[in-house]
């Protein structure tokens, strides 16, 4: 979740970024299926949650932005 957070007075106020939990990246197959897409994602297969390919995160990054 993001929070407002004010720096200074002339760059004003900010969504300051939340930190990465995404898990560690698989060194190689078998690799997670996506659950929106059903394509190779870049996990392997063992991660437990919620496993996005990059095109299905980068789309669900876009919808969860904070547009302040």
């Amino acid at each position: 979740m993001s929070r407002l957070v004010r720096t200074s007075e002339e760059s004003g106020p900010y969504c300051e970024t939340p930190p990465d939990e995404s898990p560690e990246r698989a060194e190689g197959p078998p690799y997670a299926e996506c659950v929106l897409c059903r394509k190779p994602t870049e996990y392997a297969e063992s991660v437990k949650g919620i496993t996005l390919c990059p095109v299905c995160e980068w789309q669900e990054a876009q919808r969860t932005a904070c547009s302040g």
